[in-house]
């Protein structure tokens, strides 16, 4: 463990990875080799990575808050990332995916209160957001006022929605 957390400084990320990867595997049942690949890879935005190396603590000490720290941190940004992407394409407007934010959404609010959310401020809109939803009473909501209108998506070229055969 002295040597990995020596080329932290010196060597760098990588190599320090590689040696308490060495050291996790001289003693398996220590979980702190695993905290430090686990920060290490989140420092380096491997966030798929971190999130492994964090569940590695946590299959060691459950109560490890650390790993609970990088998992939960590591995870926002994973899902963030493929929220940016998938929204930019228009993947979002399934019911499958407003009911699986519906549920973030309130998880959130939960465990971190209201203000996390910023409610009631209006959000900017995106240019590739629909102008109107559908309600639950299948009518279409109004664009707020003095919105721009978004422009038209472009066809896809296969006409299938990645989320229209998930959980409906």
């Amino acid at each position: 463990m002295a040597n990995a957390e020596a080329q932290v400084s010196t060597a760098g990320a990588d190599a320090a990875i590689s040696a308490f990867e060495v050291a996790a595997k001289a003693d398996p049942t220590r979980k702190e080799p695993w905290v430090r690949i686990a920060q290490l890879q989140f420092d380096q935005a491997r966030y798929a990575r971190a999130i492994v190396a964090a569940e590695e603590v946590l299959q060691r000490d459950p109560d490890d808050l650390v790993a609970d720290g990088v998992l939960t941190v590591a995870g926002f940004r994973i899902a963030n990332e493929s929220l940016q992407r998938l929204s930019g394409r228009g993947a979002l407007a399934s019911e499958t995916a407003q009911r699986e934010a519906q549920t973030l959404v309130t998880t959130l609010r939960s465990t971190m209160g209201d203000a996390i959310l910023e409610t009631g401020k209006p959000k900017p809109q995106r240019a590739t957001r629909p102008a109107a939803r559908s309600t639950a009473a299948g009518r279409r909501a109004a664009p707020p006022a003095g919105a721009q209108p978004p422009p038209a998506r472009p066809a896809r070229d296969n006409g299938a929605d990645p989320f229209q055969n998930i959980g409906n």
